[in-house]
């Protein structure tokens, strides 16, 4: 099959998307268009490549093709272990001609940016020009630097958009949770070795969600004004005032309103669109505009952008999937979220570390659960918290329901004993780490309610512990709710090792799309979105 030239299948997709800004287009219309658009930029790399065996050309053809284009020299062994195995046969032609695949593999490169990279793939024009080349011929033959382009290409694109950043700049964004691994050579080999298949790309889901936002926020950087919108007082259901209708049309910019974005009155429709869009914002739901909400509705779409850009990019450095139990914890969320496989069980909120005692990103498996336990008090809070108690009141460690056990050197070693004012509350779940940090109850159940919760020294609290012990043991029919509230009022620490480890993910996510397709934003407590926000966007990050 004939590829048309991906420069003019890119005209009729911008014009598409032009076209889908008509304000004199039902909103029904205007879907049915973006999704037609969505599906058409979509046509990715997977589909029915080329099996043929014929066809072939000489392996010196890629020492020749590298030495032409030296920065593609990193994918010398993916490009080599591709063709070896299929003897040099194209996989790029078929009965002398492009396949459809070519051109689709070249819209996504020539427009990576489509996908939250900033930095320019090596030789686009190149490509360009070599397609160009063999589309405008009378008659198409095999090109063996085309094909070798092709296929270098796509493991850039691969490498870049699958994979992301280096190691070395995840590490530098303060994100400690091990790396995806993924064969893209043999991902690559699967796809043209299955005819007629498809294949979902190896990112994990978020991905795919934010990019289609991604979309949406750019047209709306590009074709809206965002003038702040400026409230004198709160504003709530029956009132009316002319700054009403600029909150209605916000709204409607960002598909938290349907209907009149013109009237004034505050009716029961904006209150429920209000609280939908403070639901997305993690913000309390009153149902009212107060200042925390006019802050969140006149954040610019470039601002939201520089923020899906990052996390698109966090997304990258996650596992495609987990085909077992894990637990994750989104910190900015202040949720933990339980699931089996890629289907959410359940979630509950949950108190993280201060800005001064940040929640570390990384990965753990939960091995131990520990009913009625000790607290055994950490240097950092011994000392500043702890002792400097002690000073002032000799009875310090009773009226606190602690003890001392011993000293290491001249420093003392105290312990909370086990009870209901314990700090770990009455149950703590251990995954060994070298950052000590873990999930527990507390005592403190009043910070649940808030809608920020950064208030611990960088350990997890659970909202619903025996929910999380009950799960752990669900395999386990003698722990009953009876017994599970039993150890855990016992007031004697009593541990118990799962026989299978359950993950978890202790992440860093301040956008995200929950299960309702609903694009949700978080503060980014820690400050760590910025920098990154700052390397993808210069181009200069390392892949």
């Amino acid at each position: 099959m004939r590829v048309q030239s991906f420069t003019s299948a890119l005209l009729i997709i911008a014009v598409s998307i032009i076209s889908l800004n008509s304000c004199n287009r039902s909103a029904k219309k205007v879907k049915k268009k973006r999704d037609t658009v969505h599906k058409a930029w979509n046509k990715t790399i997977p589909g029915s490549f080329s099996e043929q065996t014929i066809l072939v050309f000489d392996s010196g053809k890629v020492a020749t093709f590298l030495t032409q284009y030296p920065e593609l020299d990193a994918y010398k062994s993916d490009i080599r272990n591709f063709y070896t195995k299929r003897k040099y046969a194209y996989a790029w032609f078929e009965k002398n001609a492009l396949i459809e695949q070519a051109g689709n593999l070249a819209n996504r490169v020539m427009n990576i940016q489509q996908e939250g990279i900033y930095k320019a793939p090596p030789y686009q024009k190149k490509l360009d020009s070599l397609l160009y080349t063999v589309n405008s011929a009378k008659k198409q033959k095999p090109n063996p630097e085309l094909e070798l382009m092709l296929t270098a290409q796509y493991f850039v694109f691969a490498k870049m958009a699958w994979n992301g950043l280096s190691s070395a700049e995840s590490k530098a964004s303060s994100w400690y949770v091990p790396r995806k691994k993924i064969s893209y050579d043999q991902y690559l080999d699967s796809l043209l070795s299955a005819k007629g298949r498809s294949a979902d790309e190896p990112v994990y889901r978020q991905y795919d969600l934010l990019r289609g936002f991604l979309k949406k926020y750019t047209q709306l950087d590009t074709l809206e004004k965002w003038a702040p919108i400026v409230a004198a007082k709160t504003l709530k259901p029956g009132d009316s005032s002319a700054v009403i209708a600029k909150i209605k049309r916000r709204l409607f910019q960002l598909s938290d309103f349907k209907g009149d974005t013109t009237g004034a009155l505050y009716d029961t429709t904006l209150q429920a669109s209000v609280k939908q869009f403070q639901e997305r914002h993690g913000l309390y739901i009153s149902g009212q505009v107060n200042k925390a909400t006019l802050t969140e509705l006149n954040v610019t779409p470039k601002d939201r952008i520089r923020q899906i850009l990052v996390n698109m990019e966090r997304s990258r450095w996650l596992p495609v999937s987990v085909d077992k139990d894990y637990l994750a914890v989104n910190i900015p969320e202040f949720k933990l979220h339980v699931y089996h496989a890629d289907s959410l069980l359940w979630s509950c909120n949950v108190v993280v570390g201060q800005t001064v005692h940040q929640t570390t990103v990384f990965y753990g498996e939960v091995k131990y659960i520990v009913f009625s336990p000790y607290w055994n008090v950490p240097p950092g809070i011994l000392k500043n918290e702890i002792l400097p108690g002690m000073r002032r009141n000799p009875n310090y460690l009773a009226a606190h329901n602690m003890e001392l056990t011993g000293y290491e050197g001249k420093t003392p070693v105290i312990r909370q004993k086990p009870g209901a004012s314990n700090s770990l509350g009455l149950v703590k779940f251990l995954f060994p780490n070298s950052y000590n940090i873990y999930l527990h109850d507390t005592p403190s159940k009043s910070l649940f309610g808030e809608s920020s919760r950064a208030f611990s020294h960088g350990c997890i609290r659970v909202g619903e512990p025996a929910r999380l012990a009950a799960f752990l043991l669900r395999d386990k029919p003698e722990w009953t709710p009876e017994k599970i509230d039993k150890a855990m009022h016992a007031g004697k620490e009593q541990y118990y090792t799962l026989k299978q480890k359950v993950p978890v993910f202790i992440a860093y996510f301040t956008a995200f799309v929950n299960r309702d397709g609903r694009l949700n934003f978080r503060k980014d407590i820690y400050k760590l979105d910025e920098r990154l926000a700052a390397t993808i966007m210069s181009g200069k990050g390392s892949y």
